[in-house]
């Protein structure tokens, strides 16, 4: 078995991130090559018994796949404490039940788990102890800096795991083989041959029930702020030296340090909207600000674009257009690298289907090149012809391969610290332009591609 942990402690199991992301993920985990022997210990605000916490991780499993000796063995003898864990002695109360080393893993809204970490300060915490952070980090830079100093107080750096999923997606880890693997990419991977990326992450979802949490974040923060920064991180490093936690990390906070809104101008380039009523999938849905648990006079928004630059040799005057909206006509989600066109065409040529583009699939998981090639017929009329090959499926899910790092003490699939803040620092003047109303709030019909005045 691998790792050294001997409990995972999980705050906020009665919750729906616990029940559809978390616990599948451990389930496929524990079932794996990489498989754990550990005990799982649940805590949560709510009454609930230590049988109805085992249905309930039973079920989780099973929807994930999890159907082996193991899983059904920690699924057995799993715990339920009720307990506020925002109070050092129901902490010093969990860690009675504790065997071994301990991970505790935070699926807690942002205020709760800054409370929890505070609390944790006057909580002698055995050694090795690992602690596992869902994003958002913090609800804006100062939040995030203050965390950051409270974890260290708690555990070394390396012992805490900001948990972004993103960062466990097949795709992304397989982007690094894509630019790093292959000479013929990495040559021409900077400004002087590519015009424009965009990182797109569109769904056709819609609020879903969440209004607990989304209300008071909004697409910015939900997604561009976190995972989509992230993901241009790893198109625009510099290559690592190896794929070491520190190496790896290091590169990435070495883009976003260098990254910056669009020319300084958060207003001009950012844009944001909300869904109205629609149809999506023969679906009938309410706007967004007549769901239940929305305030409609917080002006969440639900569609987001942001475009930033990233100031460095390799990148100078490129745009990175970053984009990630709800209850939208199509799922699109993907990474899309235009290249410049070629500086000239031999006379006799006709059409021009426009330039190169390199698309990487999120969901599914592919790749896509759009190439210029002599048409069918008429060999002097330029056609596109698309080659695509779908990625190899990992062997785990997002939440497995994170878990398994927190679960390993392995960093290389988490945020580090300094990477959490600078994100934060990006899209602060864009926070602000927003806050003062200086980007309107546009709307687009549920279902629809986004606002008419986008296209």
């Amino acid at each position: 078995m691998a790792g050294h942990i001997g409990t995972l402690v999980i705050f906020g199991a009665g919750g729906d991130l616990t029940q559809r992301l978390l616990l599948p993920g451990l389930g496929q985990l524990l079932d794996s090559s990489r498989g754990y022997d550990l005990k799982l210990v649940g805590v949560g605000f709510d009454p609930m018994t230590d049988r109805g916490w085992r249905q309930r991780v039973e079920g989780s499993f099973a929807a994930g796949g999890a159907k082996g000796a193991l899983s059904a063995s920690v699924a057995a003898d799993a715990e339920y404490l009720q307990a506020d864990v925002t109070k050092p002695d129901e902490l010093r109360r969990i860690l009675e039940v504790v065997s071994g080393t301990p991970a505790f893993y935070f699926a807690l809204p942002p205020r709760v788990t800054i409370a929890a970490c505070a609390a944790l300060g006057e909580v002698e915490l055995p050694k090795g102890t690992v602690l596992g952070l869902e994003k958002p980090f913090g609800t804006d830079l100062r939040s995030a800096q203050a965390l950051n100093r409270q974890l260290i107080k708690l555990v070394p750096e390396k012992q805490i795991h900001r948990v972004d999923h993103f960062l466990g997606k097949s795709t992304v880890l397989n982007l690094l083989g894509l630019r790093f693997a292959n000479r013929i990419f990495e040559q021409v991977w900077g400004a002087e041959h590519i015009e424009r990326v965009d990182v797109t992450f569109d769904e056709t979802l819609a609020l879903e029930g969440r209004a607990g949490y989304y209300d008071k974040a909004g697409a910015l923060v939900d997604m561009i702020q976190s995972h989509l920064l992230l993901v241009m991180a790893l198109v625009a490093m510099e290559p690592p030296s190896s794929l070491d936690a520190d190496d790896l990390r290091g590169s990435m906070a070495q883009v976003l340090r260098a990254t910056h809104v669009w020319k300084g101008d958060a207003a001009a380039a950012s844009r944001r909207a909300r869904y109205g009523a629609g149809t999506i999938d023969g679906r009938k849905l309410p706007a967004y600000d007549r769901e239940q648990g929305v305030d409609p006079a917080l002006g969440t928004e639900t569609l987001a674009e942001v475009t930033v630059g990233i100031e460095n040799w390799r990148w100078a005057g490129v745009p990175f257009r970053l984009r990630s909206g709800k209850a939208l006509a199509t799922k699109r989600q993907e990474i899309l690298i235009t290249m410049k066109d070629v500086p000239h065409r031999p006379y006799g040529f006709r059409g021009n289907p426009g330039p190169a583009r390199l698309r990487i699939g999120l969901s599914p998981d592919t790749i896509e090149l759009d190439l210029n090639i002599n048409g069918e017929g008429n060999p002097f009329v330029l056609d596109r012809v698309n080659l695509d090959v779908d990625f190899a499926e990992g062997e785990l899910g997002p939440y497995g391969e994170v878990l398994h790092g927190l679960l390993a003490d392995d960093a290389t699939l988490s945020v580090r610290a300094d990477a959490v803040e600078e994100c934060w620092r990006i899209v602060g003047p864009v926070l602000a332009a927003w806050r003062k109303n200086t980007v309107p709030l546009d709307t687009y019909r549920a279902g629809s591609a986004g606002p008419a005045s986008w296209r």
